[in-house]
């Protein structure tokens, strides 16, 4: 007899709320829980804990909590901190992704007997007839589809992930479906944000919690001009127009740094743009190498739209050639590789 045990990753909004009623409906023995992951959070806080708690009490299934905040700063915050102090802009949802809520929960789902593990991201996971195995795919939600930021998810858990959302088109779907069953975060508005900077504020979030402080240093053209001054590298991202505090004859705008020389290099819009671009830290969902040049569409950041291109495995590392170049490609974000809506992969962009 099939195992229909599943532990559900629950933040006390209406997408993890649906999910767990969802999964019940469908037979499933649903077991919610709330990661404990860093104090004053805008997705593990008392109120998260409360309105998780209510609604499982509310459908008749077990919560847990459980504290993860040690782990959470060595693979999230860490990671978030040192790449600002490299000069590269993280995305710490996919880190979270890989080690906390498909790492560490699943690992806790094993221990409570639980086959499966689900959340409430907007993505899809089945079998492919076609390449023999379980895919990761993007979902029927359009802008708001979530799978960018699961591709570094381990390959072999996909077969025991559920996303109940994965069918839905729309965010108004899920409200109308907890509004109906009375549950009480109907209406409870998105975080936006990043989880353990609830006031997005990272500067200063840097600031309190690493030794990155407020370090000024030259702004230079390509040429190696001096343009004016800047109040720290980590208070820049490539393609950043406003607040330089340059007066020049054309639009200037954050091209890269030097860290080395503690320099913001700026240029016109048109230098922004890149045919080429090196990923490493690669995980490959779909196939175990990529032994030929493949014609793929790849997201380099989430909100972005897929652009044409193709790629080559160069050891550790892949090289993508963009059909038509592509805008402020940002060291420190993902490149995610689709083959229609399929997640072929990704990597970290150099």
């Amino acid at each position: 007899m099939e195992n229909k045990k599943v532990l559900l990753g629950m933040s006390g909004g209406v997408d993890s709320s649906v999910s767990a009623l969802l999964l019940k409906n469908e037979g499933y023995e649903v077991i919610g829980t709330t990661l404990e992951l860093f104090v004053g959070s805008s997705c593990c806080n008392v109120n998260t804990y409360i309105d998780a708690k209510n609604v499982c009490n509310s459908i008749g299934i077990p919560h847990f909590t459980f504290d993860y905040k040690n782990e959470f700063k060595k693979y999230v915050i860490d990671d978030f901190i040192n790449c600002y102090a490299n000069c590269k802009t993280p995305n710490p949802c996919i880190e979270c992704n890989k080690y906390m809520k498909f790492g560490i929960m699943y690992e806790k789902a094993k221990e409570l007997s639980c086959n499966y593990i689900a959340t409430g991201h907007y993505a899809k996971t089945e079998y492919s007839e076609k390449y023999g195995r379980w895919v990761l795919k993007k979902s029927k939600a359009g802008k708001k589809d979530q799978s960018y930021v699961l591709w570094n998810i381990p390959k072999a858990l996909i077969e025991h992930v559920l996303f109940p959302l994965s069918d839905f088109e729309s965010k108004d779907e899920i409200r109308a479906i907890a509004r109906k069953s009375n549950l009480k975060v109907a209406n409870k508005p998105d975080s936006e944000d990043i989880c353990f900077v609830p006031d997005g504020n990272y500067k200063k979030f840097l600031e309190t919690n690493s030794d990155i402080k407020p370090k000024e240093g030259n702004i230079v053209n390509s040429k190696g001009e001096i343009l004016g001054k800047h109040t720290g590298l980590y208070n820049y991202t490539i393609g950043q127009r406003k607040g330089l505090g340059i007066s020049y004859h054309v639009p200037l705008f954050v091209l890269g740094f030097n860290k080395e020389k503690n320099e913001v290099i700026v240029g016109e819009e048109a230098e922004l743009y890149k045919k080429e671009v090196i990923v490493t830290d690669i995980n490959l969902l779909l196939v175990d190498e990529i032994k030929d040049e493949m014609e793929v569409e790849v997201k380099t950041r989430y909100s972005s739209k897929v652009a044409k291109a193709k790629i080559i495995q160069d050891g550790i590392n892949i090289k993508v050639t963009f059909e038509e170049p592509q805008r402020a490609i940002t060291p420190g974000q993902s490149a995610v590789f689709y083959v229609g809506d399929i997640v072929l992969g990704g990597g970290k962009i150099i």
